[in-house]
């Protein structure tokens, strides 16, 4: 049997204004933290106001425009990154060790996290040598990578097309961080179940 500590899973999404962490910004994101079996361990939402050094994305806000409600959520009392990713960060550190960034897709949402750590908190998603503080562990799970390896679902290719209600868990993927958040940890316990028995039959053939 392994001696090595069950992971806490922390599962983000994020909303911006632009496609680029170096031209636009990050509007809201939420974590959502399970454990090995899938149970919630917590949760972290925000909403940040824009950079004043960036702009946003004239395809993306027209995209925005689209999504009134949405975009009402992302919105919502904004907070400074400066005063947020610090918070975040404590937050972080108040889960179990060690912790693992998961999102789907991962190169969409852990540069952007990536970036506002290193930018307000001189941290990184990724430790490197000699790292003061190590938020995660790992290099990061992407869901649907872990998908197509558990499930043979075909969502690494065509990432726009929409998880079941069922895989979801019944929450509806409204663009809003928190809900997104919570859909995607749904379908990473699902996964992560699959994975365990899979284990289980191994051990016992």
């Amino acid at each position: 049997m392994s001696s090595t500590p069950a992971p806490a899973f922390v599962v983000t999404d994020v909303e911006l204004d632009g496609p680029s962490p170096l031209r636009n910004s990050m509007l809201s994101f939420a974590s959502v933290a399970i454990d090995g079996r899938g149970a919630v361990l917590d949760e972290f939402e925000a909403v940040l106001a824009p950079r004043a050094d960036r702009a946003p994305d004239d395809g993306t806000s027209a995209w925005w425009a689209t999504q009134p409600d949405a975009w009402a959520e992302a919105t919502r009392a904004p907070q400074p990154a400066e005063t947020v990713m610090p918070r975040y960060a404590d937050w972080l550190e108040t889960l179990p060790s060690p912790r693992l960034f998961a999102a789907r897709p991962l190169i969409l949402d852990g540069p952007w996290i990536d970036h506002y750590l290193d930018t307000y908190v001189g941290c990184r998603v990724i430790s490197l040598p000699r790292a003061k503080r190590v938020l995660f562990a790992g290099a990061g799970l992407d869901i649907s990578s872990f998908a197509a390896a558990l499930a043979g679902l075909d969502h690494v290719t065509d990432l726009g097309k929409r998880l079941s209600d069922d895989w979801l868990g019944h929450v509806p993927h409204t663009h809003r961080a928190i809900d997104d958040a919570r859909g995607y940890a749904n379908v990473l316990a699902r996964l992560l179940a699959m994975a365990a028995t899979r284990t289980t039959e191994g051990a016992l053939t």
